[in-house]
């Protein structure tokens, strides 16, 4: 029997050298007013998925994280609509998408006429964009190697700390050591483990940056007065920040952690690594970093992630565009009862009927399955769940061509 971590499958060929498990177009509606057509074009249509962000107003946060979505190595082609009175310009999306070397197209509602108009002349673009990159996309040979995985948690209980995260820790540990790279964001989620932390650093250079990122998360956390802990983790058995934060911290696994990404950026060279979500300092009355489950997965899903696990001991129903999420839980209560949505059961190892070891086997078994075509439950269920949140981060203004700045 093939082990897991040497399993191969074919993937999709992007001209930036990543590779897709899905071959997806992509409709981004770029205010709320076009979402309802997006949403009309998309229905009924096979690989062909929505996001967008609400306000007609310019940020350069969303913008970055937005274009780094319709760059994702799932996504091979990408429609953009917008209703036409609004700051960002669903044309230089496509523009700035086509110069990845992805298919891009884009219109204005108020040009095309209306809503049916609309929604045809959509369904007629992507459906050409499907059939084009379904033709033309290379396939190419694809393992653990070329994946970038990410991990977020959300209705902690008690098991997540002592099996969830640490299943997920323990196959993250695998996937680097396969030549893969792992993202964990939840920067406020590791409040009270500063050293801890640092230890884990892989050299001077990473270790500068992850203090920087613990200090701005601490002071944030201060600032608006709201840790990451809730009454749902309390009556899971969950009983300080610091608790929390131990269990959270285990998904990242063992391995050195190569440093700080923010979001909208990929690893630059495989490993551990964490993302940095939390606004800058002079944002912080902003107010919550990480305000639903949704937005978290969707700041992993904008670097990269191929596929992003979800740890839940409470359990949840949501799911992703873009990428597939896979739903694991520590709890087995949790997954009878909810095996309809959750995808890993591993509070099997709290029984004594695995190892650790064996549970992390199991589960990169199962990301290769969902890598190689398997729907995930969230997948098969049609959950698409997303969140494109305003926030402010101080990076570099690559993505200005995006606004309409006349």
């Amino acid at each position: 029997m093939i082990e897991p971590f040497d399993r191969k499958w074919t993937g999709y060929q992007r001209p930036d050298g990543r590779k897709g498990i899905r071959n997806l177009v992509l409709v981004i509606y770029t205010v709320q007013c076009a979402a309802f057509v997006a949403h009309a074009i998309a229905a009924g249509e096979d690989d062909v998925q929505v996001i967008g962000f609400p306000g007609c107003y310019d940020n350069q946060y969303a913008i970055r994280l937005v274009l780094s979505l319709a760059r994702h190595p799932n996504v091979g082609a990408v429609l953009s609509v917008g209703l036409g009175c609004e700051y960002t310009q669903p044309a230089r999306i496509a523009e700035a998408v086509a110069k990845s070397g992805r298919p891009a197209e884009s219109f204005f509602i108020q040009d095309v006429g209306g809503t049916r108009s609309s929604t045809e002349k959509g369904k007629d673009i992507v459906r050409s964009l499907r059939d084009r990159i379904r033709r033309e996309t290379p396939r190419v040979p694809m393992g653990f190697a070329d994946l970038t995985l990410g991990a977020e948690c959300g209705g902690s209980d008690g098991t997540s700390g002592l099996v969830g995260n640490p299943a997920v820790g323990r196959l993250f540990d695998r996937v680097v050591d396969a030549g893969g790279s792992a993202i964990c964001e939840e920067i406020v989620e590791m409040i009270g483990l500063r050293d801890v932390i640092l230890a884990r650093a892989a050299d001077d250079r990473a270790r500068a940056e992850l203090e920087t990122a613990y200090a701005k998360a601490e002071r944030y956390c201060r600032e608006v007065r709201q840790y990451s802990i809730s009454p749902g983790n309390f009556a899971g058995g969950l009983t300080t920040i610091e608790e929390k934060s131990m269990g959270a911290f285990a998904k990242s696994g063992s391995r050195a952690i190569q440093g700080v990404i923010k979001v909208g950026e990929a690893p630059p060279w495989p490993g551990m690594w964490v993302m940095d979500s939390v606004p800058d300092e002079h944002f912080m009355q902003f107010g919550y970093t990480n305000p639903n489950d949704t937005e978290g997965i969707m700041d992993l899903i904008s670097g990269g992630s191929q596929i992003v696990l979800f740890i839940t001991g409470r359990g949840s129903v949501i799911g992703s565009p873009v990428s597939p999420l896979i739903k694991v839980t520590g709890n087995s209560r949790t997954y009878n009862r909810m095996n309809e949505d959750m995808d890993f059961d591993a509070g099997r190892v709290l029984a004594g009927e695995l190892t650790l070891d064996e549970c992390a086997a199991e589960l990169g078994a199962m990301v290769a399955d969902v890598a190689e075509g398997m729907p995930s439950k969230p997948e098969a269920l049609g959950h698409r769940e997303y969140f494109v949140m305003y926030k402010h981060q101080d990076t570099p203004d690559l993505e200005r061509g995006c606004r309409n700045v006349a």
